[in-house]
């Protein structure tokens, strides 16, 4: 079973967080808010903080100009995920992304059955790794945002947690590009 290694030290990460709304502005970006709160609240660090329009290619330049950055680790989206003609931030991610992590979505929906049953097949939650960066997209519920962080990704961004976590093979991410 999962577990954290008390003789493992917390090791912080760097998180960008982007909410992708057409209406939301920080004022009222409740479930920013949460993110950051929760990733503050945990000993990691917010690098940035954004809002962009529900654009493919708006969010997909965003994601990208983050990657880009060396002081950014993850980024956690959220808005977008849902089913409507809007709703482009996975497809955004996924342009993105060099490899997926598939099994975020599978996971999240596991979670997400927990609290709304069945309303979570509505989610379209999905991870990747690009340029040496993890990406999450989150819906944009304050609720799906913090279950997707007290129930996975405060773990995963766990140097403790074992037997393992997203945080130990991080410096790992980019070694294809770093090959001879």
């Amino acid at each position: 079973m999962s577990r954290i290694d008390p003789d493992k030290p917390f090791v912080p990460v760097r998180f960008g967080v982007l909410t992708v709304s057409d209406t939301r502005a920080l004022a009222d970006d409740r479930s920013g808010d949460t993110l950051v709160a929760r990733l503050e609240g945990a000993g990691h660090v917010l690098a940035a903080r954004d809002i962009v329009r529900d654009e493919r290619d708006g969010i997909a330049a965003k994601l990208r100009d983050w990657c880009a950055d060396d002081g950014i680790d993850a980024i956690l989206t959220t808005g977008g995920t849902g089913l409507t003609g809007r709703d482009v931030t996975v497809e955004a991610h996924r342009d993105v992304y060099e490899k997926e992590i598939e099994a975020f979505g599978t996971v999240f929906t596991i979670v997400s059955m927990q609290k709304i049953g069945t309303s979570a097949v509505q989610s379209r939650a999905c991870a990747g790794v690009a340029q040496g960066t993890y990406l999450f997209a989150l819906p944009g519920s304050p609720g799906a945002c913090k279950d997707a962080w007290d129930e996975i990704l405060s773990l995963q961004f766990d140097f403790r947690h074992r037997p393992c976590n997203f945080v130990e093979i991080l410096p790992r991410l980019d070694e294809h590009l770093r090959r001879k």
